[in-house]
């Protein structure tokens, strides 16, 4: 994908590493591994402030502060503590214990420092002589690999003795332990969770055998870095690979085993990874979609929570290794948005997944690969259990790896917030730096260095690559040389009261997405429609006291508008409306920036044939006769349910197309193909891999056509037993479901014949089949071709076709692909021509 882009900063970093500038103030990496750009600061360094530090209050008087008295795993029989609760013992406590930590340090509360104390304390005192630790009961090395992060975190801010001999003890049991017991499924999946904790402990006690350690782990993980290199999620025949909270830790795969092996394949990973992740699965919000599996483009598909908050930290992971400003872009685009948007305003209720077009939250099945009636709906056991004990860390750590030291003795701002980050620069000079800024709900970030003495050291700074023209000013002085998308250093001699203040403009742009649609942002903010929300109390629940009830929220406002915009200028038909920063900006009525634009209300669209999610926005431009309004666009975090992509609205009628070629290369797909369920990914040379994920009927759907008499051309291959495959013409009324469409549809079945169909909204007819060998991994051309009523479908060129049948049913529709039964299928030459 960028591979010129990566090897010129390969070599940067090599070149940039060889002249081996060390940081002797935090734990450095250690020969024979990357001396890494930038240190995580020890845990408690950064103190939040302003917006940020009420987002942390509200998680302690929220969930996270009253999780144990909620969820049954966290009580004091919990298998983390000694005790045998059912489901205990497993990763739903470390999760839990994870965000604790970070919360706890990060505030500097004693209440919650206690709180967590009791169960590090019982974690270091279960070890056994060998050094495994944990329930007695617990045979799989996931979980722990949760509570070694854990523990090098409580270390960091405690500095507490037991921690290093007790992690040198269980590394060792891991070495002599897992030829005989490997890793297996989510332990492969996750396995750089584990190798960062060895090779962290490996700088502070230089003790070898970590090293082994590492490449034994490696050895028995799932090879990320080529999976992510080489785009092979869907392609594989196992869940764990494609399963979106695997994919979002082992993004981390590349960064962290760089490190011990200095593989520019490794290095290139998490680079190619996003991109192709972004391109074929992408969403506003900056993140992959995922319910639980990847899931493509569709306005209706979901980011599932833990994939939120463990996507966060493989990319600060990144940051430190990489010293890349864009995956800093990337990550507060995610936080800002896609975390905040999938927690309540007072962090009381959760949300399994958050689609961008979620026109309202209720109960019932949306026909995701993991489908849970409330995994949309707020409450405190929204969707499967995981994520309810995950969420935690999220915004602690933001906070815990906003700042960080550089190799040269410095500090570097990776990410912003209010905040006030106290540390060791130069030779053991403690500062103090407060950032003092409302961003990203303004433009302005100031930090006033606090210095006992005078003192030089470098002080970076991200610049984002979405401002286009960024000013530094040091002591009101302008500096020369600021560009987009990098680290500005500013290496000086800097006295107490210095002030520093970085600019960045933000203007509004646009993004496309599903059907030619539109997505609004500006800065770091990604904006949707206004919604007024009603919450609905679905199922009460009260815990010490304190509601936390289970809602469906639904809207008091239409939702169905298209912008009037011009798509490279949208500044020209949007205000922006500055109001008062309040202490939370993530409530929507009072959040501070709102935007006002104009736009149409698009009478077709409406709610999708199972009447819980929208349909897809119809394919932009489109015609609308109603009255232009004046709509209002807030941040996407400040609201729970949300119109996101957006129609465009056309002054004319649009040209219909009559001749459609698709060589399934990726650049154009995520405009032109909307996906309804399962994985659909590009390959090389031209072929679009299919994976069902067990669902039952998944399709592909170029909305962008509307044929009425068309002759439709595609070569496939069936790689699975008793697979089905095939295509669409004449359809509408697309969703995700099995039989959710209407139109007709030419499949091969792998069982032997070759098929013929009507959809009607859930009710398939067969119209005709006549049997044909079909052998797997074989290409087949499957043409389709209806003139009037008559519908003839051939297969390898034949010129007498194998189903001749009328029927006056559709008349004209879109043209796609579908997949039924089986898992995966390949296709390739597709074409579609008016006759």
């Amino acid at each position: 994908m960028k591979s010129l882009y990566s090897l010129l900063i390969f070599s940067f970093l090599f070149v940039t590493l060889s002249c081996k500038e060390e940081n002797s103030n935090y734990i450095k990496s250690r020969s024979p591994l990357v001396d890494n750009p930038f240190t995580p600061l020890p845990m408690g360094s950064i103190t939040p402030q302003g917006w940020l530090h009420e987002q942390l209050l509200l998680q302690k008087k929220g969930l996270t502060g009253n999780s144990e008295n909620i969820y049954h795993e966290l009580n004091s029989n919990s298998a983390w503590l000694g005790g045998n609760e059912p489901d205990s013992d497993w990763e739903r406590p470390p999760y839990y214990i994870k965000g604790l930590v970070n919360l706890a340090y990060t505030l500097n509360d004693n209440d919650l420092k206690v709180k967590a104390q009791k169960w590090i304390d019982w974690t270091i005192n279960s070890q056994q002589t060998n050094g495994n630790f944990g329930p007695k009961t617990l045979t799989d090395w996931w979980p722990k690999m949760i509570m070694l992060t854990t523990l090098m975190d409580y270390y960091d801010a405690t500095l507490d003795k037991r921690v290093v001999p007790f992690l040198t003890n269980y590394f060792q049991y891991q070495l002599n332990t897992l030829e005989s017991q490997p890793l297996f499924d989510w332990a492969q999946a996750r396995a750089s969770d584990n190798a960062e904790v060895v090779l962290w402990l490996y700088n502070i006690t230089g003790d070898d055998f970590l090293l082994n350690l590492v490449d034994l782990i490696k050895s028995q993980a799932f090879d990320y870095s080529n999976i992510f290199n080489n785009n092979d999620l869907v392609t594989q025949n196992h869940f764990q690979y494609y399963h979106s909270v695997n994919v979002a830790q082992a993004l981390k795969y590349g960064p962290v085993f760089y490190q011990r092996t200095h593989s520019i394949n490794d290095f290139n990973s998490f680079n190619n990874g996003i991109d192709f992740l972004q391109r074929d699965h992408g969403q506003i919000t900056g993140i992959n979609s995922g319910t639980e599996f990847i899931s493509g483009n569709s306005s209706v598909q979901g980011v599932e929570f833990c994939a939120t908050v463990e996507r966060i930290y493989s990319n600060q992971v990144a940051s430190r290794v990489f010293a890349n400003a864009l995956h800093g872009d990337n990550l507060e685009k995610i936080v800002f948005n896609q975390l905040a948007g999938s927690m309540s305003d007072n962090f009381k209720h959760l949300q399994y997944y958050t689609q961008p077009n979620q026109v309202q939250s209720k109960i019932g099945h949306h026909g995701y690969g993991q489908d849970y009636d409330n995994s949309i709906v707020p409450g405190p056991f929204s969707g499967f259990p995981c994520c309810r004990f995950n969420l935690h860390m999220g915004w602690p750590k933001y906070a815990q790896y906003s700042w960080m030291a550089t190799n040269d003795n410095g500090l570097v701002a990776v990410s912003y917030a209010p905040s006030t980050v106290t540390a060791k620069v130069a030779n053991n000079v403690e500062i103090k730096i407060t950032e003092t800024t409302n961003y990203p709900f303004e433009e302005q970030l100031a930090f006033t260095i606090s210095t006992p003495q005078s003192v030089t050291f470098p002080l970076k700074l991200r610049i984002p690559k979405w401002c286009d023209s960024p000013i530094v000013k040091v002591n009101g002085t302008v500096q020369p040389g600021v560009t987009s998308g990098s680290y500005y250093s500013i290496n000086r001699l800097w006295s107490n009261e210095d002030v520093v203040i970085l600019e960045v403009p933000m203007k509004i742009k646009t993004s496309t997405w599903v059907n030619n649609s539109v997505g609004i942002e500006r800065g770091p903010l990604v904006y949707s429609l206004e919604m007024h929300e009603n919450w609905q109390s679905k199922t009460p629940y009260n815990f010490n006291g304190i509601s936390f009830d289970e809602y469906e929220v639904f809207p008091l406002n239409d939702w169905n508008y298209g912008l009037i915009i011009d798509r490279n200028n949208p500044e020209a038909s949007i205000t922006v409306d500055k109001r008062t920063m309040p202490n939370n900006p993530f409530i929507r009525s009072t959040t501070p920036i709102r935007l006002i634009a104009k736009g149409k209300k698009i009478p077709s669209w409406d709610l999708d044939f199972n009447g819980v999610h929208a349909s897809e926005p119809p394919y932009s431009p489109v015609l609308s006769n109603e009255a232009e309004e004046n709509i209002y666009l807030v941040p996407f975090g400040a609201e729970r349910i949300r119109v996101t992509y957006f129609p465009e609205i056309a002054s004319e009628k649009p040209e219909p197309v009559d001749v459609y070629t698709e060589n399934f290369k990726g650049d154009n797909l995520t405009k032109n193909w909307t996906s309804f369920a399962g994985g659909w990914q590009p390959l090389n040379g031209g072929i679009l891999h299919a994976n069902s994920f067990g669902i039952g009927g998944i399709k592909y759907v170029n909305m962008n056509t509307d044929f009425d008499n068309v002759s439709v051309n595609v070569d496939l291959s069936i790689k699975s037993e008793g697979g089905q495959a095939g295509i669409i013409i004449r359809g509408d009324d697309f969703g995700i479901g099995v039989d959710n469409l209407s139109g007709y549809y030419a499949g091969l079945n792998q069982t032997g014949n070759v098929i013929l169909g009507r959809f009607n909204n859930n009710t398939y007819t067969e119209l005709a089949q006549t049997p044909v060998t079909v052998d797997k991994n074989v290409y087949y051309k499957l043409n389709i071709v209806a003139k009037g009523s008559n519908i003839k479908v051939y297969v390898n060129n034949l010129k007498t076709p194998l189903i001749d049948v009328n029927d006056v049913y559709y008349s004209k529709g879109s043209v796609g692909l579908r997949c039924y039964g089986g898992e995966m299928v390949e296709f390739k030459n597709f074409s579609a021509n008016r006759i």
